[in-house]
């Protein structure tokens, strides 16, 4: 008799956005008529950079040619996105780094929740709260999360991210196994300074701690001082994982591309006390569980890096920040208090007058034919905000704030 991972019957029945699908669902069968306008999921709108779909189409080409065919290629990814990725994301930053330590993937989200596979199950988990549910629902899967108690995992330490601390958790007094940091954050749209990240590299060396960095929205960081990699951080190469994803900056979200920085100087313990690379582990896994991403998608991917695939792709970067701009001032223009939105595709908005987060999402699904994302459902700590993205068509977002200025004036 075949037997169950019974972990997986610890999480919720559905994954948030699968909650809000059905709400929504129910919605449009009793309202066939009303247009619903999305702010919810983060998907993207514009199209791929043109620079891409060139090089896309010339990797087909080559695909249906005997003497450039390509079949299988590196689980790590081609050198040539590879020194690409070396080149413009941190060499330009004075980040330096071996083309081993890179890893091209399917995704930020594929990674943040495989890179538990090298990591024992009973390693103690922080996280900031609120939080990209990936990050937990993995553990909870891998039974390293513990028991759901009162809304939060019992083998979970929950670093509350609140206004009062702008949304900058504070350092833990006890040390913590493996960490999670977003920055930018989502769902907040908050950014952490320099000054901040160096804090959590230090407590992290002083804890032998290890960090699992998503900066997957880095490339909507405006503010020239905040770091774009926990790599700008002076040893955080000895304690960190960074993530990385051409889904958002590049609305890569349905060709599927990202990659995973291992440092080679970065270990993890055994029971012995013996120190391994993880580095080393991370390669076998991919090796054994991953195929490598389509050559097609890759070749895609390194045209970003072009000039003309730099310009196209801030083009589109800044239509999405024109977007959280307008919905900021849209939504602050109402009394509603808005974080996030400055350097970060999201926006955080308090509910007001105490309402919670899922009757504020119902009530602006309902009267503002809005769709927005619970910040519960992000963590305990969301309680109360519900987060948008700018990630809509212009004439939408434009459109949803005249909405809910009428709705809630």
């Amino acid at each position: 008799m075949a037997l169950v991972n019974e972990h997986f019957l610890k999480l919720p029945n559905n994954y948030l956005f699968s909650d809000i699908a059905k709400k929504v669902n129910a919605f449009r069968v009793s309202h066939p008529k009303k247009d619903i306008i999305r702010l919810g999921i983060g998907d993207v709108t514009q199209p791929l950079p043109q620079a891409s779909i060139e090089a896309m189409h010339k990797a087909v080409d080559e695909l249906a040619n005997k003497n450039t065919f390509r079949g299988y290629g590196p689980e790590q990814g081609y050198d040539f996105l590879i020194d690409a990725i070396l080149k413009n994301d941190y060499a330009s930053r004075g980040v330096h780094l071996e083309p081993s330590e890179i890893f091209v993937s399917d995704g930020a989200k594929s990674d943040t929740g495989n890179i538990g596979d090298i990591l024992r199950h009973d390693n103690s988990i922080g996280v900031t709260d609120p939080i990209y549910p990936v990050y937990i629902d993995s553990n909870v899967m891998c039974g390293r999360a513990g028991v759901l108690e009162d809304g939060k995992w019992s083998n979970v330490i929950y670093l509350p991210c609140l206004s009062e601390n702008n949304f900058i958790p504070s350092i833990p007094n006890r040390r913590i196994d493996i960490l999670y940091l977003c920055y930018p954050n989502n769902p907040t749209g908050t950014v952490i300074s320099k000054a901040e990240l160096k804090k959590w590299v230090n407590y992290a060396l002083e804890n032998d701690t290890l960090i699992l960095y998503d900066a997957a929205y880095e490339a909507y960081i405006q503010d020239p001082e905040i770091p774009h990699s926990i790599y700008e951080i002076k040893g955080a190469k000895k304690v960190a994982i960074e993530f990385r994803s051409f889904s958002k900056t590049a609305g890569f979200t349905g060709v599927r591309c990202g990659y995973t920085i291992v440092p080679k100087e970065l270990t993890a313990a055994t029971l012995t006390g013996e120190r391994i690379p993880l580095n080393r582990l991370w390669n076998r896994r991919q090796c054994t569980k991953f195929n490598g991403t389509s050559y097609i998608t890759q070749r895609g991917a390194e045209a970003i890096y072009s000039p003309e695939g730099k310009e196209q792709t801030k083009a589109t970067i800044n239509y999405y920040m024109t977007n959280a701009k307008i919905m900021k001032e849209g939504l602050e223009s109402t009394g509603l208090k808005v974080f996030g939105g400055e350097n970060a595709p999201y926006l955080w908005v308090k509910t007001p007058r105490g309402i919670s987060s899922w009757k504020f999402f119902e009530q602006m699904l309902y009267e503002a034919h809005v769709v927005g994302t619970p910040g519960v459902g992000f963590g305990p700590s969301g309680e109360g905000y519900i987060r948008l993205t700018a990630f809509g068509e212009r004439n939408d977002c434009e459109e949803a704030m005249k909405r809910i200025r009428k709705w809630i004036l």
